[in-house]
């Protein structure tokens, strides 16, 4: 049976509509709390699918924190190895860096909804479902990226040109949110709290606009993930 283990860095940013779509799979799956665990015993090339969740802090931050440089040594070798890696928001960022791309603020902190811009390998790729005429896009990230050599380009913003690209035949990753669910939103609202003040960010405004994009999002994240899932050959 296929084995999903999410990386996760704080409670609430969870697998939100992946974890269905495992459920329909028949798939096991499991988090392993990050900033708890003791990465010494932690096999990365052991589950067959690897998902990389998002956080607060800096993928540059292994100072303050110090899981940050096993952590993306470990995707490394797993990267490495070929196995099938799924990273969103700071799990992209680290993914970039395993991959030897640089890290770094962005021109503008991006909070709230926005169309997604496709590159033309985005719309011959799953993410041709996360295009601006199907749905919005949900963001919180402050940093950036290069793109890594060897990568392809699948998608932008006006604001953050690589917002997500794909890296052989099994690494995807997501700046942005194409996971998240409406019902689950209003724990980053609290758990951002103090993200959301220092950024002005009307936390209002977040809520509506999270009831009017949230649904169609889930529809058409989860059609970008089931299509990519179906091409990892994992059973």
């Amino acid at each position: 049976m296929t084995s999903v283990q999410a990386w996760r860095h704080v409670a609430f940013e969870g697998l939100g509509t992946l974890e269905q779509l495992f459920k329909e799979r028949g798939w096991t799956q499991s988090y392993l709390d990050i900033p708890d665990a003791d990465l010494s015993h932690v096999d990365p090339l052991a589950p067959d699918l690897l998902v990389v969740l998002g956080g607060p802090i800096s993928a540059n931050d292994e100072l303050n924190y110090p899981f940050v440089a096993r952590e993306i040594a470990m995707l490394r070798q797993r990267i490495a190895a070929d196995k099938p890696t799924l990273g969103i928001c700071l799990g992209a960022q680290m993914i970039a860096r395993a991959l030897g791309a640089a890290v770094y603020a962005g021109p503008a902190k991006e909070v709230g909804w926005g169309p997604l811009l496709l590159t033309a390998a985005g719309m011959a790729s799953p993410v041709k479902y996360l295009a601006a005429e199907h749905t919005f896009m949900f963001h919180w990230h402050g940093e950036t990226f290069d793109l890594p050599k060897g990568a392809v380009l699948l998608a932008g913003t006006e604001t953050c040109l690589h917002q997500a690209f794909s890296h052989g035949k099994n690494t995807l990753a997501f700046q942005c949110h194409p996971e998240v669910r409406l019902n689950e939103l209003e724990s980053w609202f609290v758990g951002h709290a103090v993200e959301i003040g220092v950024s002005r960010t009307n936390v209002r405004k977040l809520r509506a606009d999270s009831r009017r994009f949230g649904p169609a999002l889930e529809t058409q994240g989860a059609a970008c993930f089931n299509q990519w899932l179906d091409g990892l050959g994992l059973k």
